[in-house]
Order: C-alpha cells, then sequence, then structure tokens
C-alpha cells in the first residue's frame, strides 16, 4: 500500500492528507504541537469559556473552497454562521463603508459609488464557484473557464491606489482599501488589488463566515474525516532532521520553505534550498485578544451588527500605514482588525462577555509594545471601550512564531505575497508544491494560492503527488 507523511497539522496539511487518504493511501500526520490546526486554533482564555480565534478566524474563501465544499464536513461538525453585516469600515465623522454579502445592498449603501461597485464585484461573484476553480490553483496553468477568469483577472495587476480611483466617495475607496490591506503590502505596488478582490467576490458569494464553536472546529472537522480514511495523526512529534522522517512513498512538509531546507540540508538540490533559504518575509501581526463587558461601544451603529470592523480611516491613512511597515515603522494609526465573531456564534461568549479579536499590522519581527495603540485605535472608533474590558491577553509576533513556526516574525501570511511569490510560491517554477526530491512536497500557504484555511495548497500539493505516483 501506498504510505504518506504530512509534517504539519495545519489545515494545508489536514487538507492533503485527507486528498491523499482519499485516493488510497495509508496517511500519517505529524504535528509538532501538543494539538493540531495551526492558524485556526481556538484557544479558552481571559475568562473560563471564553473563546478566542489563534489566527485565522472568518472564512470567506474556506467556505468557498472547492476542496473543502466537497467533503461534506458538516458530518463531522463544521457548520459556518454569519453576521447580518460582514465588514464595516468607519471614517472619524460618522460615515463608514458598509459590507453586505450582497452586492446589490453593498451598492445601495454606496451612493454614487453604487454602480461602480456592482460593475466590479457583481458578474465575478455570480460565477465565484467557476472562478475559484482556477484562481484557487497556481495561476500559470491553462484556465477552466477563460473568460470568467480574464473578467475578474483584468483589474488584478492593478495597485490597490489606482483601482480604489474609480470610486468617488471615501466610503468606498476605504472599505476597498481596507480588505486590500489585508496581503500586508504597500497598496501603491502592483497587484496590490488582487487579495483585496479575491476576498471581496469570494465574501459576496459566501459572506464572511466564522466556524461555530471556533474556527478549530475547521481542522477537527478534518482530522475526523481522516480518521474515518484511516489515517493517523500523532501529537508532539517535531521533526527537525531528514532522520526523523518515516520512511514512506509520499513525504508532504505543511512548513515554511526555510522550515523544509533545515529539515533537508543538503539533500534538497542546491538551487532549491537557495531558494527556500532567501524566502522573502512579510510585516507581521499584533495581536490582543480582549474580554469585553457588553461588547464594543461603536459609535457607527452598523459596526455592531458587523463580524469585521477595519480601523484604519481613509483610504490614503490605510495606504500611509502599509507604507509605514514596510519600511520598518510603527505607524502613527496602524491598521487594526477587529473580530467579532461572537455575534454570529454566541457560544463563543459568557454571559454578557464577549470575545473581541484584534490586531494591528506592525513591522517584520516588531519587538515593541503595540496594546496602547490598538486599544486608542479602537477608542477613537469606540469611544468609552476600554472601561468595558475586563481583561486581554497579547500575542506579539515573537509568540506568533512560538505557537506556529511558520508565521517567523509574525508574518501570518507564510511570506511576503508580492509579485513574485504571490503567482510562483517560494521559488519560480511551473510545479510550486515539488522541491526536487521525488515523492516530497511543500504545501503550506506560501505555496499558491496563498493563505487562508481554504486547504487548497494542500489539496493541490496532494494533487500533484498523485500525478507524480501515477506517472511512475
Amino acid at each position: 500500500m501506498t504510505t504518506a507523511t504530512v509534517v504539519g497539522g495545519g489545515p494545508n496539511g489536514l487538507a492533503a492528507a485527507v486528498a491523499l487518504a482519499r485516493a488510497g493511501v495509508r496517511v500519517t500526520v505529524l504535528e509538532a504541537d501538543q494539538e493540531i490546526g495551526g492558524g485556526t486554533r481556538t484557544l479558552e482564555a481571559i475568562v473560563p469559556g471564553l473563546l478566542h480565534d489563534h489566527c485565522s478566524a472568518v472564512h470567506p474563501m474556506a467556505a468557498g473552497s472547492p476542496f473543502l465544499r466537497e467533503l461534506g464536513l458538516d458530518r463531522y461538525g463544521l457548520s459556518w454562521r454569519t453576521t447580518e453585516i460582514d465588514c464595516v469600515h468607519p471614517l472619524a465623522d460618522g460615515r463608514a463603508g458598509v459590507l453586505h454579502r450582497s452586492v446589490e445592498r453593498t451598492a445601495a449603501g454606496l451612493g454614487r459609488d453604487g454602480q461602480r461597485w456592482t460593475s466590479l464585484f457583481g458578474a465575478p461573484s455570480a460565477r465565484y464557484d467557476a472562478l475559484a476553480e482556477d484562481i484557487l490553483q497556481p495561476l500559470l496553468r491553462v484556465p477552466r473557464h477563460p473568460l470568467t477568469l480574464a473578467r475578474f483577472g483584468a483589474p488584478t495587476p492593478l495597485p490597490a491606489s489606482t483601482l480604489a480611483r474609480i470610486f468617488r466617495t471615501e466610503e468606498a475607496r476605504a472599505l476597498f482599501g481596507g480588505v486590500a490591506a489585508h496581503a500586508f503590502r504597500p497598496l501603491h505596488l502592483p497587484m496590490t488589488s488582487a487579495i483585496g478582490l479575491g476576498i471581496l467576490t469570494a465574501g459576496h458569494r459566501y459572506g464572511w463566515p466564522v466556524a461555530a464553536g471556533g474556527s478549530q472546529a475547521i481542522a477537527d472537522a478534518l482530522a475526523a474525516l481522516l480518521a474515518d480514511l484511516g489515517g493517523k495523526i500523532e501529537t508532539g512529534i517535531r521533526i527537525e532532521t531528514a532522520i526523523q522522517l518515516p520512511q514512506a512513498d509520499l513525504t508532504m512538509f505543511d512548513l515554511a520553505p526555510e522550515s523544509v531546507a533545515e529539515i533537508l540540508g543538503d539533500r534538497l538540490p542546491s538551487r532549491i534550498s537557495h531558494a527556500y533559504r532567501r524566502f522573502r518575509r512579510g510585516p507581521g501581526a499584533f495581536k490582543v485578544d480582549f474580554a469585553v463587558a457588553e461588547g464594543v461601544p461603536w459609535s457607527n451603529p452598523d459596526a455592531r451588527r458587523a463580524g469585521t470592523v477595519h480601523l484604519g480611516g481613509p483610504f490614503a491613512e490605510v495606504a500611509a500605514a502599509e507604507r509605514d511597515i514596510h519600511a520598518g515603522r510603527l505607524p502613527e494609526r496602524p491598521f487594526v482588525l477587529v473580530g467579532q465573531q461572537y455575534l454570529a456564534d454566541p457560544q463563543r461568549s459568557v454571559g454578557d462577555v464577549h470575545p473581541v479579536w484584534a490586531y494591528a499590522h506592525v513591522p517584520h519581527g516588531y519587538t515593541g509594545d503595540a496594546t496602547e495603540a490598538i486599544i486608542g485605535r479602537i477608542e477613537q472608533f469606540a469611544p468609552g471601550f476600554r472601561d468595558r474590558v475586563i481583561g486581554y491577553t497579547v500575542s506579539p509576533t515573537t509568540e506568533f512564531a512560538a505557537l506556529n513556526p511558520n508565521f517567523t516574525g509574525g508574518d501570518i501570511m507564510t511570506g511576503a505575497k508580492d509579485i513574485r511569490q504571490l503567482v510562483f510560491g517560494p521559488r519560480i517554477t511551473l510545479s510550486p508544491y515539488a522541491i526536487g526530491i521525488p515523492g516530497m512536497y511543500i504545501c503550506s500557504a506560501a505555496t499558491p494560492p496563498g493563505p487562508g484555511a481554504h486547504g487548497m495548497c494542500g489539496a493541490n500539493a496532494a494533487e500533484a503527488a498523485l500525478a507524480h505516483l501515477g506517472s511512475v
């Protein structure tokens, strides 16, 4: 029987394991931590019973993942929950860009920019299921739906700052800019529109849902399916050298490229080792989880009903903050994302005490304390917030790396998403998952299509591995 070892039990490692097991491969997952999940872990913190997502929290790309959707993970306890409003980007004067799952409802709130929003997102979101079959694969391949991909892809090479100019209102520009800033890139650079367009299009099809009970439910559902398929998971097994790897026909690494190079050492072809060791890292995240009595007192009423709130001010302010972190400076007003997952999933709360998830974009490896900057940013749009906080825990960039080595320096994107790495992954190749050793593959978020709990990096890598098996 064909055997496989998967190193790393994050969503991509688990997705690769499930894809291989479905094909009849006997799979063992080795996870260094005592629990699986990687960036999808959910922790009980501050108050007993209060549930906080460690990193990945809101999942438009996962809900629309072609791979996850075909698995029937609802049989294993995974269910999606959505809020009435997906995202709000408030402005200092009380106005806000308000994102709904419905393109039409979003457009109706954007005034004279409504038609432009509809023109940009209406057709692609209606065809998102077909579009996802292409954009969640390596980009340099023959597309399955070329016309749909061409229509969606036409504006993706543009800098977000250029595409934002099609909008006349600050609400629409800020709303788009805040989502584009998920790329952790200066918004004047080419292709910074791509990630924002992808998230918004997926969201208009599937909303911005959370997993009931916490993001851990995604990993747990994949693990339960894997067990039904005969696969095994062993936790507390840290692989540091090649000699520790079990004998297997296939080995999949849900690890950052530099970790793969460190483990394999001289076994890795020199050109690939060189590329992996020079893998470029992006800026970091500094996260604070709050326990908040009665929730956040947002000045904007829509923000009180939104699962996600982007605190960045007008587009120019978001762009300035992203330039600063890329230059190694903490902005005076950092871009802060606030998650109110409990609005969709009340079981995460304890009585009237609610978990509020927040992080700021900071420079890579930032060693300072951004807690007060985050609290101050929230206070700007929710006066009195500080008085409602009954406790908080801090996750600086170093702690992200300690809990998940893929997030070195707080880089929760697993690598800078510049043009080269967004298109090719950790090295320039048409086979982004192959690492130059027969039967060995990398399947982490460093590979296309990149970060998110969609599992497509793992599923794509498993498909490449199975194709290799079929050819030998």
